[in-house]
């Protein structure tokens, strides 16, 4: 009978357990997340405000009803960010944000609503306001590009990676309001690539085949412009003795 009794006994007190750590859950999880309440990893450039005026959601909020997946996306989007991870936290109580912010390779610029402003790239071509970098990782910055735009993104980021892959130095690289290409190296001076993006690869290959022959020949130093906007029948002027 007292086996029985302590069995009896034992249930009862985790059931109690349980309703009470229920109880608990349930309390903390509609309890409101305030600005101090949200701890970012990752980064020490991004404050609590700054994941609060970068989302739509209205804080003070309570844990539940945070929309981990809309707050990532806008993050990400309006800090420029490389990824951005949020989970909810119970103990201790909060938002949990870890940050990998973008690496600038190139100094930007772009005109929005006839305002022209200042930033950098990063690899993959993505545009990175002032105040959403590092100050650290800008001393070895030697590349600027004009007028960029979101659809530009992608040749950008192609002609970016080709310094990884060939032996060239890009200075400038500018986009024309109605998308005509150019680019500025170092020793073959100024390139005129066009407005078609599916060529860049080719002419990529074709500019670093041709200062690899310049500089064999002592060339390049006489060289004023290079036009491949037909990468086949290459144009090239240059400075007369």
């Amino acid at each position: 009978m007292k086996n029985k009794k302590g069995i009896k006994n034992r249930s009862f007190f985790f059931l109690i357990l349980f309703l009470f750590l229920t109880s608990l859950l349930s309390i903390k999880t509609l309890k409101k997340v305030d600005p101090q309440d949200i701890r970012i990893s990752g980064s020490e450039l991004f404050s609590q405000n700054d994941v609060i005026k970068n989302s739509s959601l209205n804080f003070p909020i309570r844990l539940i009803f945070v929309e981990t997946n809309l707050l990532e996306k806008e993050l990400k989007q309006n800090l420029s960010l490389k990824n951005v991870s949020v989970s909810r936290e119970l103990f201790p109580f909060g938002l949990k944000v870890h940050i990998n912010s973008r690496t600038p390779i190139a100094y930007g610029e772009r005109i929005l609503n006839d305002e022209k402003i200042l930033g950098f790239i990063d690899k993959d071509g993505i545009f990175i306001n002032k105040q959403n970098v590092d100050e650290k990782n800008l001393s070895k910055l030697n590349i600027k590009v004009f007028g960029w735009k979101e659809k530009f993104k992608k040749i950008l980021s192609e002609i970016l990676n080709a310094q990884e892959n060939y032996n060239l130095e890009i200075v400038t690289i500018t986009f024309s309001p109605n998308g005509f290409i150019t680019v500025e190296e170092k020793d073959l001076k100024t390139i005129l690539l066009g407005f078609n993006p599916n060529l860049i690869n080719y002419q990529l290959v074709i500019i670093n085949n041709l200062k690899n022959e310049f500089k064999k020949n002592n060339f390049s130093k006489k060289i004023g412009k290079i036009d491949l906007t037909d990468p086949n029948k290459p144009k090239i002027k240059v400075f007369k003795p």
